[in-house]
């Protein structure tokens, strides 16, 4: 017996939509990294990006759970000596919504070129409006 491997031309993507409004952030990110690698269809295959587009809305009232909101430290480095920037997850969520949930859903998918792909099929937006709806997008419980 042969192991069915799916051409380009036979991947079917769909788009899903997941309202962030009131959700634990990690519950959110592995929900939308699985399907945006695929493994929630029967065709999955690990070298290959079988995945679907995911558009996340509301993800300024993504929710943290703990004392993430003052503890949790988002950083990022300018490539020069000590320019290491260090924001709190108060911070981030006042200035820039979307990275929260970008970031959390990134470091789920794999570190390859492959995982670069799948990434670029995620659209995150801070607010309940987004221009998907021509794709007819459906709706994801989580």
């Amino acid at each position: 017996m042969k192991t069915a491997i799916p051409s380009p031309s036979e991947i079917e993507r769909h788009w899903h939509l997941i309202d962030a409004e009131d959700v634990v952030l990690g519950r959110i990110a592995s929900k939308a990294a699985m399907i945006l690698q695929g493994k929630h269809k029967p065709s999955y295959t690990p070298f290959l990006d079988t995945g679907d587009h995911v558009v996340v809305v509301n993800a300024a009232k993504v929710r943290l759970t703990g004392q993430k909101e003052e503890q949790k430290i988002y950083r990022r480095h300018s490539g020069y000596p000590g320019g290491l920037t260090e924001i709190q997850a108060r911070k981030v969520r006042q200035t820039r919504p979307e990275r929260m949930v970008e970031e959390a859903i990134q470091g789920m998918l794999p570190k390859t070129k492959l995982g670069k792909q799948m990434y670029r099929k995620l659209q995150v937006y801070a607010g309940p409006k987004h221009p998907h709806d021509a794709q007819k997008p459906m709706a994801l419980a989580i």
